[in-house]
């Protein structure tokens, strides 16, 4: 398994942060975020998505689940998923998320562990742990 582990002391850092991430995944392009709330998953999305040329306006997708950003470099689309409210395998299944989290685009994903097992295991795996005003963030790759 390859890791990564960067610690992140303020908000200026991200943006490098989400490159270092994305050159880390090596052209994966499924990530899946662990962590409690207010940990700055949405964040990281945010400035993952820059990274890649979206420019789109990025909130939580918590109550509409999914959010779509176009990536302007690509024309491709990136997915970001907040599986805060989805409860059960069946509620996952009946939402048609697994055909976002299978496809050959960016995905972004948080609250993976409501869906574990039921992501594909290339996925990109993003815990982030907090200290204060520290985050540190553990990437992980099999």
């Amino acid at each position: 398994m390859n890791e990564l582990h960067i610690t992140v002391s303020s908000e200026a850092e991200l943006p490098d942060v989400a490159k270092q991430i994305l050159a880390f995944a090596k052209g994966r392009k499924l990530f899946a975020f662990y962590a409690q709330m207010g940990a700055g998953k949405t964040t990281l999305i945010k400035e993952m998505c820059r990274a890649l040329g979206s420019y789109d306006k990025f909130s939580s997708p918590t109550y509409s689940i999914v959010n779509e950003y176009k990536i302007e470099t690509t024309g491709e689309s990136a997915y970001h998923i907040d599986l805060y409210r989805i409860e059960t395998t069946e509620e996952f299944v009946n939402t048609g998320i697994g055909e976002y989290t299978t496809g050959n685009h960016y995905c972004f994903v948080e609250w993976a562990e409501r869906a574990e097992g039921l992501l594909p295991d290339e996925a990109v795996k993003i815990n982030i742990q907090t200290q204060g005003n520290i985050r540190n963030v553990a990437i992980f790759m099999s």
